[in-house]
């Protein structure tokens, strides 16, 4: 009998790498998907892993140029801040991977798409209404919002220990167990220490920036001997009620 096929938006992280194995416990084909987003990712080394835990396909896409041209650019013309701090870093790359995985899963025949946004935040509301617009029969394995899942993992040690198993490598540990978002426009983080906001995020977490106590004491200036730029948008769009 012919498995069900399941586009999986694959990160190579704990979370997913788990699922993947999951879903192949479940007897489903699984093909991952992982979309460049412009993170520091060593994308042929995530297709191994998938490829090692079981994934009959990975497809990696490059949508850089998409993401900051449909996305990232309309959100700066418009001016574009959530609660008056957020620059919805995370959530502007959704809708674009959602269009990946929706082509990915026309392409291949696949009845499902699976991800591994969890169920009590947005990112699952944004992954699947972008992809039932694009297309309405698809249907989604979301196993954070599933009992059979949740039952059994209760937390991201219970993944770390699962992962454990199945030889499956990470690099979270029970020390330092938060899981990380990146793409070109943003980092974040979460889980761990991180939860409790008393608590200063540790050094290893500024990769993109710098700690205040490591950043240089006199700031550069782009008119000191650096690169000036020039930003155009190319159409007659507001910013900040200015053209």
């Amino acid at each position: 009998m012919t498995k069900e096929k399941v586009i999986l938006a694959y990160s190579g992280g704990l979370d997913t790498s788990c699922i993947l194995k999951w879903l192949l416990q479940k007897d489903y084909d699984v093909i991952c998907y992982i979309a460049n987003i412009g993170q520091d990712e060593d994308f042929e080394q995530a297709r191994k892993k998938a490829l090692d835990i079981g994934a009959s396909k990975v497809v990696i896409e490059d949508v850089e140029e998409s993401f900051v041209k449909d996305y990232v650019w309309p959100a700066v013309q418009a001016g574009l801040v959530y609660e008056s701090r957020y620059l919805l870093g995370t959530s502007l790359a959704r809708p674009c991977i959602s269009v990946g995985l929706v082509k990915c899963a026309k392409e291949n025949h696949a009845k499902y798409i699976s991800h591994g946004a969890t169920g009590k935040g947005n990112d699952q509301v944004r992954f699947e209404l972008s992809c039932y617009s694009l297309c309405p029969e698809i249907e989604i394995i979301a196993p954070w919002r599933m009992e059979e899942f949740t039952s059994r993992f209760q937390g991201r040690q219970d993944l770390m220990r699962y992962a454990g198993e199945h030889g499956i490598p990470v690099v979270a540990t029970l020390k330092a167990p938060w899981s990380m978002d990146a793409n070109l426009m943003h980092i974040s983080y979460e889980s761990g220490v991180l939860e409790n906001p008393a608590n200063e995020p540790p050094k290893d977490l500024f990769l993109m920036t710098k700690d205040l106590k490591d950043a240089p004491e006199k700031p550069t200036s782009l008119t000191d001997g650096a690169c000036v730029f020039e930003i155009s948008f190319g159409r007659r769009n507001t910013v900040y009620g200015w053209l």
